[in-house]
């Protein structure tokens, strides 16, 4: 089980976890495979903290769902675990890492963006959306998404998704997806300040090296703007 899809729920935005679930995939002859004989899906207690109502209305656990679950903080992952795929994993990594599991030397591989690399003219690219888009509005698609925004349905919508990612750019092992979704996680424009919507490498050397200077940068933008400033050096 040295990858997972896995995903969360939580109490809040950016809260801790009330529900995880993950199942082991692999990767042969550019094809993924999910273990459906191996899925986790367990629901956690979170002490005297309370479920929000709009988070509620999204996975519609309820407090009373929570009675009895072990707490968040037992949660832990496979010990193998070395990749660890979700769509908008980040956001997933955080909730865990919050139970007190260390992600530091986990490879994080990202089906939200691998998608808009994929498909960058969809109209939307969350995991309902790409489901119908797959399947061209099927009845089966609607089907499957009746149990969305729980966590142990959004692996198994992933993995679909994921399939289709894998197919599509002719990936043959979970090191070579997680090169791709770490290429397609770097922006290739700007989406904030004067020169929003600009292509990065269009940007002005001054503005590229003040941007650099900034602390709270994301790691993926500085990636990028880092080697349009070699290139310009």
């Amino acid at each position: 089980m040295h990858a997972i899809i896995l995903d969360t729920e939580t109490h809040t935005l950016n809260g801790l976890p009330i529900e995880i679930a993950y199942a082991p995939v692999s990767i042969e002859n550019a094809k993924l495979s999910l273990d459906r004989h191996h899925i986790y899906d367990q629901l956690f207690s979170i002490g005297h903290e309370k479920i929000s109502y709009a988070s509620m209305a999204v996975h519609h656990i309820l407090e009373s769902d929570l009675v009895g679950q072990p707490d968040y903080s037992s949660f832990t992952l496979p010990s193998e675990t070395q990749y660890i795929i979700g769509h908008n994993i980040d956001y997933d990594i955080r909730a865990i890492e919050k139970c007190g599991v260390d992600c530091s030397n986990i490879k994080a591989i990202c089906t939200l963006a691998l998608a808009r690399h994929v498909w960058p003219d969809a109209e939307a690219h969350n995991i309902s959306a790409l489901i119908y888009q797959i399947s061209q509005g099927s009845s089966k698609a609607r089907d499957m998404l009746k149990g969305a925004h729980r966590a142990d349905a959004d692996i198994i919508l992933t993995a679909n998704i994921l399939l289709h990612i894998v197919h599509h750019l002719k990936i043959q092992s979970m090191e070579q997806l997680y090169l791709a979704s770490e290429d397609a996680r770097i922006p290739r424009t700007l989406n904030f300040g004067k020169h929003r919507g600009s292509l990065i490498q269009d940007l002005p050397a001054d503005y590229v090296q003040w941007l650099l200077r900034q602390e709270d940068l994301d790691v993926y933008l500085r990636k990028a703007l880092e080697n349009i400033a070699l290139k310009k050096a």
